[in-house]
């Protein structure tokens, strides 16, 4: 009878831990979630999120359907998997996204995302499936509410960007947004069609994106990845393509700034600057690491690294970048763009085996939506590095470069003899940018103020 006692109980145990294995596992369609495209999923999605993070943790998994949703948070130990075939899709809505915390002191935007976390730890996204924000779609549903009804748009965005006429990035969803957030994993999945920034991590540490493909130029401000004052990260084996920068490490914390940070294997496309530093750079940038890169299509900068807002740049290697058809290779420049805040630094600089080929005609011309339009013709600019009056760029070492330049220069145009080198302007508060002192006396590399 004890036996028949003992062995029930193991039986008993036995169920008991098979259960709680596979509660670790969270269907959506188990949980009322509809994939038909149409079902707006948001409360049965962030209810199961909260409820998997209550049970400590585990894997929600989206099988293969179509699954509208608005804003959606994920919490502490919750992974959100996607199947081949699932879609996460983000509503046209613009009052479906909802606003964040955040500690994003710079621009004093009030964020929205698809997908936020916010003071959250051990998150993950993965799968073979897509996250779609339809973000052209709303941000022009935004740009109709400012003409249709103001009073309404800004009870989602207080910003416009007169200038341009069209909503300004503070007002536009982020398609991910995490903030003060350690432990991420971005893996395997798709991501497309962000309203404004693709991907926004702020104030993070311990950062893992393996893998990914990310395509995003269905309108402007839509740069890939955005790594702000983040540290302890990975970028690895991912195609990034975007509308504007496509990998941007920025600084909008005087308090903090990027470090510890690995990009390798990444073939990167961009209607503005592929790899960027900045141009927020009010902290700093340190141990950073590029390798072994393709770049194509990028109407600014292959590698541009700059420091304008009173930061820190030291400590960043480049090594074996191929780039094809972009407008410029190395840009590398200290600014005063804080003016009259302090001036930063910019030193210890390694770029090495570097291929770039610049093309005759505008590289981003194959882009649904392109660069601005200059007031110059555009491929006529040589790489540069330059710090301004008083203020030296320090360390920089180049090796084993190649430019190649498409000729068939016309000095009706383009003449800028070596004895105008003095009349080439500082600009040393100017938005930073490798067209920005106009025609310089260099065909492959232009330097001012720099030490070593």
């Amino acid at each position: 009878m004890n036996h028949l006692k003992l062995f029930l109980l193991s039986i008993g145990l036995v169920l008991f831990s098979i259960r709680n294995y596979a509660q670790s596992d969270y269907k959506v369609t188990d949980y009322g979630a509809i994939g038909d495209a149409k079902t707006l999923n948001t409360k049965v999605l962030q209810k199961l999120i909260d409820r998997v993070s209550q049970n400590g943790g585990g894997k929600i998994i989206f099988p293969s359907g179509v699954f509208l949703t608005g804003s959606i948070e994920i919490k502490d130990d919750v992974e959100l998997h996607l199947e081949h075939q699932a879609i996460l899709l983000g509503s046209k809505n613009p009052f479906h996204y909802k606003k964040i915390e955040s500690q994003d002191t710079l621009s004093n935007r009030e964020n929205t995302a698809l997908i936020s976390a916010h003071l959250r730890n051990n998150i993950k996204i993965t799968g073979k499936g897509t996250i779609n924000g339809q973000g052209g779609y709303v941000a022009l549903a935004m740009d109709s509410l400012y003409y249709a009804d103001p009073e309404s748009y800004y009870k989602i965005s207080k910003s416009y960007n007169e200038r341009r006429k069209r909503p300004n990035e503070g007002g536009r969803p982020n398609l991910i947004y995490f903030n003060q957030t350690n432990n991420i994993k971005i893996k395997g999945v798709t991501i497309k069609n962000g309203a404004e920034w693709v991907t926004k991590i702020e104030l993070c540490d311990t950062i893992e994106i393996d893998n990914i493909k990310l395509k995003s130029d269905v309108y402007w401000n839509n740069d890939g990845i955005d790594l702000v004052d983040s540290k302890n990260v990975r970028i690895t084996n991912s195609d990034i393509n975007a509308a504007d920068d496509a990998i941007c490490f920025k600084s909008h914390h005087k308090f903090s700034y990027c470090e510890n940070i690995y990009v390798s294997n990444c073939k990167v496309r961009s209607s503005a600057s592929a790899i960027k530093f900045g141009t927020a750079s009010h902290g700093g940038f340190k141990n950073i690491t590029l390798d072994n890169l393709y770049i194509y299509d990028t109407f600014r900068s292959a590698i541009a690294i700059e420091a304008v807002d009173g930061g820190f740049i030291d400590g960043i290697k480049v090594s074996n970048v191929k780039a094809v058809n972009t407008s410029n290779a190395i840009f590398i420049k200290l600014g005063h763009r804080n003016a009259p805040g302090p001036v930063g630094s910019l030193q210890n600089v390694e770029i090495k085996n570097i291929d770039v080929t610049i093309p005759w005609d505008t590289p981003d011309k194959a882009y649904e939506i392109r660069g601005p339009i200059q007031p110059f013709f555009h491929n006529i600019f040589p790489s540069s590095i330059t710090g301004i009056p008083g203020h030296k760029v320090k360390n920089i070492k180049i090796e084993n470069v190649v430019i190649r330049y498409p000729g068939r220069g016309n000095q009706a145009y383009a003449n800028m003899p070596t004895w105008r080198m003095e009349g080439v302007p500082e600009n040393k508060g100017d938005y930073p940018e490798f067209s920005m002192f106009g025609e310089l006396p260099a065909w492959g590399l232009y330097v001012r103020h720099v030490s070593g």
